[in-house]
């Protein structure tokens, strides 16, 4: 009762993959249950050249009598046989008949289901047939800034393989975690890497194999894994041997290009410097091996026991801890310890944490770490306002910047708080043993609340309500600060007294407060909110004359844009936003800000009419709109034109000059020198004007180009394309405290 399948376009090898199928045709599908696949013992044969392949899988999964079984296929391949094997050893059984279902929600799979009739007692042991074509090129992200890999569901191609969860590329089942024995045919002059060691590569012993020139990689992976992914190119490999102090060995290897070979030391270095870190903090590495591989399009994703890092980043020495470091963290947290999406996703918060922000903490880089904190700070409160938030607990998955600053930045920003109210001790123990406990296993956001609950012995539910159920953060006022001097006090001393009022929802939270006094001095209050309105006092050496909230950034709160130094995502995430394109002179047409124009007429395409940027060309000395952020794209023809809008704004901090310009007091010329900076507008505290001006039109290509991968910059000079200065604008946050000459008593 089969329809015909059409063969592969290529050699079948010595396996019988080429036969008709035995699909029913599709039917309303069936209520199903949920098994599980334990284990894959697959083959498969890749032709870049027709974008395809062929594959035998045998798998073993723990099906449940009586209920249909349903597994998962990309709908371009086709199921010529699965085979109900009589055995866990003997390959012989019998064919069993299946449905092909397609659904609405899912349109690039398919399901392959077997009647609740055919599915047996205990582990079932079946045998899949199947071939086609896996061809979706990547493709640029949706986004002005690079938030996310190039977008692809799988590709096979001669510019190279890649073929993970999203693909589909083996039958599978919806949270199984399993073991896998992968082998693979390939060309000649092709290397395969996926997870675990390579157990064997060498060329294919079948005739056929042979004369297609292809070569045989085997793998084998010891730990249970969600999902497999595969990739392959024509890499160079470059191996090193490690051991953690503990004497763990592990295999380091970089599978790089072959201009970027060398590389290979610069990435291994990097890599067994991660490892020595972590190991102390997590625990032994849960794999045989790590390697880093370079991808032939933008991505930085972790795997278990890889990583895999576009070719762009490799070039740039991707090594720093929010990348390669990042990418490591995820074989503890995401990659050993599972995460269960559909109860919220802790994992990439928590790696952020250890890797973006802890990193430079760890090496005692302190100034780094905190301006991570802000980072951070400024990440969730300019992209997610309180009318865009959502629970921490409800975040799955990174699609924008929104989902980024909640899941991401808020989320490190909640384990750092979490570290401070169970202390130093318990914090990392608690780590540990959720490592432990949970190797190979799923955990959420209940399961991440027991382990620190039972660890530091004190009930944490009031924190995990707070931060991780429920939505924003605590915006904060200081009141009534006034300063008495103590009564018959020889030392002269002071006593300061206020309080913090917290508008909206009320949290519980530590917050310090940074005092600063005469003769130079400055004294940290800790304090602990506790309600709508939280009294502090304290005494103090000598004459308090400022306060200021958290001037560290230690805690997460609220704050309003006009407080967050200027820079050019404030224009990104304004409501209300207009490009002017100043530019003047006979080569306007071609000019390379025209085409960062274009791209953002593109992406505001996608959005609705009230949120799309309006883009103008101002008459000399035009007036900027009555509201909102500006983009003001300039050159020297249009200079006179354009000062007078930049001073307004940003005074004597950015001048225009006849050979280049001026940055908070350093001049810089030449033709290759080009700028973007951002001030608050003055009569709109919360939006910016931001400038993006270059000398020549050759100076202005990168920075067009790579404009909005410099967000969180007041200001950032160019010099040929290469940023030469960065930095950001003092915000003034301090308040002057009152003196009241009255004494007080102690």
């Amino acid at each position: 009762m089969g329809n015909a399948r059409l063969r592969p376009a290529m050699a079948c090898l010595w396996l019988s993959f080429c036969l008709n199928s035995s699909a029913l045709t599709a039917t309303t599908p069936q209520p199903f249950s949920a098994p599980s696949v334990s284990r894959h013992d697959l083959f498969v044969q890749i032709d870049p050249q027709r974008h395809a392949l062929v594959a035998v899988d045998r798998l073993t999964i723990d099906a449940i009598p009586g209920r249909p079984l349903r597994l998962s296929l990309a709908g371009t391949l086709h199921l010529d046989r699965l085979v109900l094997a009589q055995s866990t050893t003997d390959d012989s059984g019998r064919d069993l008949p299946f449905q092909i279902e397609r659904e609405a929600t899912a349109p690039f799979g398919q399901y392959i289901t077997v009647s609740a009739a055919l599915v047996t007692a205990g582990p079932m042991t079946l045998t899949a047939h199947y071939h086609g074509v896996i061809d979706d090129p990547p493709k640029e992200p949706r986004h002005l800034r690079f938030v996310t890999p190039s977008e692809t569901a799988g590709h096979i191609g001669v510019e190279g393989v890649y073929l993970s969860s999203e693909t589909q590329w083996y039958l599978d089942v919806p949270e199984s975690l399993n073991r896998y024995r992968l082998r693979v045919a390939l060309p000649s002059g092709w290397t395969a890497v996926t997870q675990g060691p390579r157990r064997s590569s060498a060329p294919c012993p079948a005739a056929l194999c042979r004369e297609a020139g292809l070569t045989l990689a085997e793998w084998e992976t010891a730990e249970v894994s969600e999902a497999l992914t595969l990739v392959a190119n024509r890499f160079v490999e470059t191996t090193r041997e490690w051991s953690s102090s503990g004497g763990q060995p592990v295999r380091l290897a970089t599978y790089l290009f072959p201009e970027d070979a060398a590389l290979a030391d610069e990435y291994l270095d990097a890599t067994a410097r991660y490892l020595d870190v972590y190991t102390s903090l997590l625990g032994p590495y849960p794999f045989e091996s790590f390697a880093v591989v370079e991808n032939f399009f933008a991505s930085g994703l972790g795997m278990p026991s890889f990583t895999l890092l576009g070719s762009g980043v490799i070039k740039r020495h991707y090594v720093q801890p929010y990348a390669l470091g990042h990418e490591i963290v995820h074989s503890w947290i995401g990659n050993s310890v599972f995460n269960r999406v559909d109860r919220g996703n802790w994992v990439e918060g928590l790696t952020t944490y250890l890797a973006n922000y802890y990193w430079h903490e760890r090496s005692g880089d302190y100034e780094q770490a905190r301006d991570q904190r802000h980072l951070m700070l400024r990440g969730y409160n300019l992209h997610v306002p309180p009318e865009r938030d959502y629970p921490l607990g409800q975040f799955t998955r990174k699609q924008d910047e929104r989902d980024n600053a909640i899941g991401y930045q808020k989320a490190a920003m909640v384990f750092h708080v979490l570290r401070q109210e169970v202390g130093e001790e318990s914090f990392w123990r608690s780590l540990r043993t959720l490592v432990s406990q949970y190797r190979g296993r799923h955990a959420d956001w209940r399961d991440v609340e027991r382990i620190f609950t039972e660890t530091a012995g004190q009930d944490l539910r009031w924190f995990f309500a707070q931060w991780v159920e429920g939505t924003g953060a605590p915006a904060l006022t200081l009141k009534n600060v006034t300063a008495h001097p103590l009564v018959r006090d020889a030392e002269g001393r002071f006593t300061l007294s206020g309080s913090i009022a917290q508008t909206g929802p009320v949290f519980r939270s530590p917050l310090p407060l940074l005092v600063r006094m005469s003769n130079s001095r400055q004294q940290l209050v800790s304090t602990q909110l506790a309600g709508a309105d939280t009294l502090f006092k304290t005494d103090l050496p000598f004459r308090p004359l400022t306060i200021e909230l958290d001037p560290e950034a230690m805690v997460l709160r609220r704050l309003p844009r006009r407080d967050l130094p200027p820079v050019l995502n404030h224009y990104v995430t304004d409501t209300k936003r207009t490009v002017i394109l100043a530019l003047a002179g006979s080569d306007i047409d071609s000019h390379p800000f025209q085409d960062l124009v274009k791209r953002i007429r593109s992406q505001d395409g996608q959005k609705v009419p009230a949120q799309r940027a309006t883009i103008i060309t101002p008459a000399e000395h035009a007036l900027l709109p009555d509201e909102g952020s500006v983009l003001i794209l300039g050159n020297p023809v249009s200079r006179s034109a354009v000062q007078p809008l930049v001073s307004t704004h940003c005074g004597t901090r950015l001048q225009l000059r006849d050979e280049g310009v001026t940055v908070a007091g350093k001049t810089y010329d030449g033709p290759g020198i080009a700028l973007v900076a951002s001030c608050h507008r003055g009569d709109r505290p919360g939006s910016v004007v931001t400038l993006v001006y270059a000398e020549t039109a050759q100076a202005a290509t990168t920075l067009a180009r790579l404009l909005f991968f410099y967000g969180w910059n007041s200001y950032v000079v160019f010099q040929d394309g290469k940023a030469i200065a960065r930095g950001e604008w003092d915000v003034q946050h301090s308040q002057e405290v009152s003196l009241d000459e009255t004494e007080s008593a102690r």
